[in-house]
């Protein structure tokens, strides 16, 4: 059956009554579907789960790990697999710190990093471990026969963005994936910028490891986020917070920890977090992730190519294999300058700056000129929203620019 084209969900977001909102790759806003669903465990159900008999505390984990379970799903996992965490940056923590990696192991990364999937593995250099930074070309994408070349025999991961949150590339995963598993090395996916956007099958493109955050497009709530852990590495990651929850036994010298994923999330959970998060995939799954991606896709072009027609500005990334987001600069001016002014000229929200990606705005030449702006949509936004950024790009272009 085919889907209709558009589905007006713009009632479902108050924020977006005064504002034209151009900032999903930071944090989108929540619809009401979510923020009911935490609503309804704050007031008529608000305990702990997992340590209770009372019926109660069985709803509200049963209500969390229907969250679990739904997610699962969405991303072709198993629940077991799911390890819910506060954010993207902690799932790549958990791996970085609870993987055994040892000197003279060697790790395999892009130099378009996010921080967040840059400096857990930086880190291990105190550990002796070889840290391989693969170059990305002009227009920030990651070729899979340099990852190859600087794989070798000492390599035990590969790990890469999906989507840049600086310029918007997206990399090629699934050839990625394939010489990590031909040369029997992990590998590890940041989908800060892809999930909610696209259809993402964790089986599909051979990753053993994926950092999810809840609050950008997956559209749930902030402090929220969590680990697909292909079931067979379980047992070698080291659990990185132990405490309540956690274990099944403790002697007074030792301890027996729980079964998968509860000896990874120690102490009381976001719990409402958790179940606004399985609210807000039910509420895209309604929606539909392919008429998420055509809509995107559509206002992704159409921010490129009136942006890029603008005599005095640049625009990073290639217009072929970017989505959702578009980076550029207006020559002259700040980048903190411009995100100003479309605020005070229309309410326009952009992010501007280095957006936790300082090697990225190296690589891209703005590192300089303050960073870049940067664009980006959901399916909430609208062509007329578009149209209205860069009429007013244009404005401030010609009046400010070189």
């Amino acid at each position: 059956m085919q889907e209709r084209d558009e589905i007006d969900i713009r009632p479902d977001f108050p924020l977006l009554e005064e504002s034209i909102y151009l900032d999903a790759a930071s944090t989108t806003p929540t619809p009401k579907a979510v923020v009911e669903a935490m609503c309804d465990y704050f007031y008529n159900y608000n305990v702990n789960t997992g340590r209770g008999a009372y019926k109660l505390a069985v709803k509200a984990t049963n209500e969390f790990e229907k969250a679990r379970s739904r997610i699962s799903k969405f991303i072709n996992a198993k629940p077991t697999e799911i390890f819910f965490t506060k954010n993207t940056t902690e799932a790549v923590n958990l791996v970085a710190r609870g993987l055994p990696f040892k000197k003279g192991d060697s790790i395999v990364l892009p130099n378009i990093e996010h921080h967040s999937n840059f400096l857990p593995w930086l880190r291990l250099k105190e550990k002796g471990v070889d840290v391989r930074i693969v170059k990305a070309d002009e227009y920030g994408i990651v070729h899979p026969e340099d990852i190859e070349a600087a794989v070798d025999k000492t390599t035990k991961l590969i790990t890469t963005t999906h989507v840049s949150n600086a310029i918007g590339s997206v990399q090629p995963i699934h050839e990625l994936g394939k010489i990590a598993s031909e040369n029997e090395v992990l590998f590890m996916v940041d989908a800060a910028q892809s999930a909610g956007h696209m259809k993402l099958d964790v089986r599909d493109i051979g990753a053993d490891f994926v950092s999810f955050p809840g609050h950008k497009g997956l559209l749930g709530p902030v402090g929220t986020g969590f680990l697909y852990c292909k079931d067979e590495h379980a047992e070698e990651l080291e659990p990185l917070n132990l405490g309540g929850g956690t274990v099944l036994d403790v002697k007074e010298g030792s301890f027996e920890l729980e079964a998968v994923p509860a000896r990874f999330e120690g102490g009381t959970q976001n719990i409402a977090g958790v179940i606004g998060l399985g609210a807000a995939v039910k509420y895209l799954e309604k929606i539909g992730l392919d008429r998420i991606e055509r809509h995107s896709r559509k206002l992704t072009d159409m921010m490129y190519e009136g942006v890029s027609s603008m005599d005095n500005t640049t625009v990073y990334g290639s217009p072929e294999n970017i989505y959702g987001i578009v980076a550029f600069n207006i020559d002259g001016v700040n980048a903190h300058d411009v995100a100003k002014i479309l605020d005070e000229l229309k309410n326009i929200c952009v992010r501007s700056g280095h957006h936790c990606a300082i090697p990225a705005i190296r690589h891209l030449g703005a590192y300089e000129l303050g960073g870049s702006v940067r664009a980006s949509v959901h399916y909430y936004n609208t062509e007329e929203e578009i149209q209205t950024f860069i009429e007013s790009l244009e404005e401030i272009s010609k009046f400010l620019g070189d």
